[in-house]
């Protein structure tokens, strides 16, 4: 185990992450994805989640195993066309992933994906977590319009407000 990841978990609290992700700020992030959703048929889902727990941490679990669990456990791959899209920020590393569903996953490369994570968290690691999250909604919304453009009416099957875990 990692003892300064260790350390940043520790310390880190949800509470911490409510001061980030304050409710003004969940509001514009929900207003962001409703908003680009309607320039295509992808479904996106914003998870922020505050820190690990010590038996995680313990089986050294990393932010891109625990962003495919949470893209499960949020029902993000449970849509008719198999398009959600899973933007995870695990703040205490400050690491973002994103899961696409397999509907998407095969026209979008992985490096197209990480650039936009990269791009992120360097807005987090400025503190600018509102701005980050608004341009990783609108960059992610981008590559899905380009690949699955909005076509007639659909449901909205994720919910739009980001969720804090």
């Amino acid at each position: 185990m990692d003892l300064a990841r260790f350390c940043r978990h520790i310390v880190m609290s949800p509470l911490v992450a409510r001061g980030r992700f304050t409710p003004a700020t969940l509001d514009a992030l929900q207003a962001q994805v409703a908003r680009c959703e309607q320039d295509h048929r992808g479904e996106l889902r914003f998870v922020v989640e505050a820190e690990l727990t010590t038996a995680q941490l313990w089986r050294d679990l990393s932010s891109r195993e625990r962003a495919r669990e949470v893209f499960a456990l949020q029902g993000v791959w449970n849509t008719a066309e198999n398009n959600g899209v899973l933007i995870y920020l695990l703040l205490a590393d400050r690491r973002v992933e994103i899961v696409a569903d397999r509907g998407i996953a095969s026209h979008v490369a992985d490096d197209e994906w990480q650039g936009i994570c990269r791009m992120m968290e360097s807005h987090y690691r400025e503190g600018r977590f509102e701005q980050g999250s608004l341009a990783g909604i609108e960059a992610v919304s981008a590559l899905l319009a380009r690949h699955f453009p909005a076509s007639g009416a659909r449901p909205n099957e994720l919910e739009d407000r980001p969720a804090l875990i």
